[in-house]
């Protein structure tokens, strides 16, 4: 069975101080914050904004909080988590099922573009949108993460014969970087979500295909399975 990914490993760096006064807030604060980056990305979103939608005081947010960097890179951390475990389990799922390793990096690939696709404006803010050197750093972290998961799909294609001899950790880094370069301009297409849903489809699709025929040197023409579409 898939190795499940390992956890991410927050940033190094100063922590924001937290005082719980009362009930902790933290979890209210986080998710609010998730919501309004998901609606409207890292830049446009203001700690007012945050307080207000959160029902707390600005002094509280701050308490919790005291720079808007430090609540974006937890932020950052808490999505990122969930898109690498999301993937991470289909991968393990695909190999239960004996599914050949280019079936199973096709699947976790699309997993995540598929995902990106229905979530742009939240995929667009973890992906390309300019951010402090702070959140960059946390987003680097996520890179690594999902590289993780192809890594170990690679290297097991490799063991079987299916795919040939290379060096894993580069071609899972290119697979990375080839979901989200290939994935920026749709992501921050304003076009409607319902009338583009199809094209959006086909770029995922292509992306996918050029990935597997470079890790695998022959000509896969990726479909995703009913389960994955």
């Amino acid at each position: 069975m898939e190795k499940q990914a390992e956890k991410i490993d927050a940033p190094t760096g100063p922590k924001p101080r937290l005082r719980h006064r009362g009930a902790d807030k933290y979890p209210l604060i986080l998710n609010t914050a998730r919501r309004l980056v998901a609606a409207s990305g890292f830049r446009e979103v203001q700690m007012s904004a945050i307080a207000d939608a959160a029902g707390i005081a600005i002094g509280t947010l701050y308490r919790y909080f005291p720079a808007k960097t430090d609540l974006m890179v937890e932020v950052v951390g808490l999505v990122a988590q969930r898109e690498v475990d999301v993937v991470a389990a289909i991968a393990g799922a695909d190999a239960t099922l004996h599914a050949t390793a280019a079936e199973r990096l096709g699947a976790a690939a699309w997993t995540f573009a598929s995902r990106a696709l229905r979530g742009r404006r939240m995929a667009h803010a973890l992906v390309a949108e300019p951010v402090e050197p702070e959140v960059e750093a946390a987003r680097l972290v996520y890179h690594r993460a999902l590289a993780r998961v192809f890594h170990a799909i690679i290297v097991q294609g490799i063991a079987s014969g299916e795919f040939p001899p290379q060096d894993a950790d580069a071609s899972a880094d290119c697979i990375v970087g080839c979901l989200f370069e290939g994935l920026v301009r749709p992501l921050s297409s304003d076009t409607g979500e319902e009338d583009s849903a199809p094209a959006l489809t086909r770029h995922g699709i292509a992306i996918i295909s050029f990935c597997l025929r470079g890790v695998a040197g022959r000509v896969i023409d990726f479909q995703p399975a009913p389960a994955h579409a």
